[in-house]
């Protein structure tokens, strides 16, 4: 990106000696030419400047106009290119998402789902540097999005996710296990998985605790996060008269997920509303940062040249026009 900027801005100031020397020059002109009263001078009255007479006055403007970029010339005008290299630390992180159909559930605005698309957002928005991919889970799981750095694409399929993907179920181990087999073969120095989820584990061929030993043999550390309020939430129910909202105890097998975490060397955290989760993803974001070198390049290139070759031509036309064409007149 270029900045136009000065390497001897405090020339500059000079600019301030133009207004005085202009208010000079009007002075001086404005008595050069006092009125006389004499007889008889009465037609000549109207007669009035002729063009010759305001030409003199392109001599003043075109010294003056070269002064001025001549202290323009003295001020080096540069412009400046910056130029980043920046070098990572590297973490890879997987993101693990329940879209199970309790996600539905009202005590989150607008849901549990909605709220932690929302909130996930902002979290890949707030980590450019780091490669981030996302699974999601039910009943069955399956790869929304491998490790990537194009953090718009991943997003675009994070707001796609809707429930109903899969069949219905919470199978956390099979979430989990398909997360660390996207991370496992990672050359990070730091692999995370976030895994999200707001019930008990009741489907899957693999149990929590099992995978959960697989991502501390690829030593991959697991946050774990349960969403839900505490005692009763508006859970979603199908019914002839179609879906509607019943109020049923709020089931987090949260030792489980405390198990997962304290197994890989992560931490369990509670959201019980969307502050609760913004909170949890926040301190998240602490603990697991990208160290950032940044080394910073700048190439200055001088623009001085073009003021001053108009500057020479305009003091060069000023002393011809004054000797020649405006002679009589100066």
């Amino acid at each position: 990106m270029s900045n136009l900027t000065f390497a001897d801005p405090g020339f500059l100031y000079l600019l301030l000696i133009i207004p005085a020397i202009t208010a000079f020059y009007i002075i001086k002109q404005h008595n050069a030419f006092a009125s006389i009263r004499m007889p008889g001078l009465k037609p000549l009255e109207k007669s009035g400047n002729t063009i010759r007479n305001y030409l003199q006055h392109i001599l003043f403007g075109m010294r003056m106009a070269a002064v001025i970029l001549i202290i323009i010339v003295l001020a080096r005008p540069q412009t400046s290119n910056k130029f980043q290299d920046v070098s990572t630390e590297g973490i890879d992180i997987m993101l693990a998402l329940d879209i199970s159909g309790s996600m539905l559930a009202r005590d989150f605005k607008p849901d549990r789902l909605e709220a932690s698309k929302n909130v996930a957002t902002e979290f890949i928005s707030g980590r450019p540097y780091d490669r981030i991919g996302l699974v999601v889970f039910s009943g069955e799981s399956f790869t929304q999005c491998p490790l990537t750095t194009d953090h718009a694409v991943l997003i675009n399929l994070l707001r796609e996710i809707e429930s109903g993907m899969i069949e219905d179920g919470t199978a956390i181990g099979m979430g989990l296990a398909n997360a660390v087999n996207r991370i496992k073969d990672s050359d990070a120095k730091s692999k995370v998985i976030i895994l999200l989820t707001d019930g008990i584990n009741n489907r899957g061929e693999i149990a929590p605790a099992t995978a959960a030993g697989i991502a501390k043999t690829f030593g991959v550390r697991v946050y774990t996060i349960g969403v839900g309020t505490q005692g009763t939430a508006p859970y979603p129910v199908q019914t002839p008269f179609g879906t509607q909202y019943q109020n049923m105890p709020v089931e987090i097998d949260e030792a489980i997920l405390k198990d997962i975490a304290g197994m890989t060397g992560g931490k369990y955290f509670r959201a019980t509303d969307n502050d609760k989760l913004v909170q949890v993803y926040a301190e998240i974001d602490k603990l697991e940062k990208s160290k950032i070198d940044v080394r910073q390049f700048i190439r200055k290139d001088e623009k001085y040249l073009i003021p001053a070759i108009i500057a020479f031509c305009l003091f060069v036309f000023e002393i011809i026009a004054r000797y020649t064409v405006l002679k009589k007149l100066t």
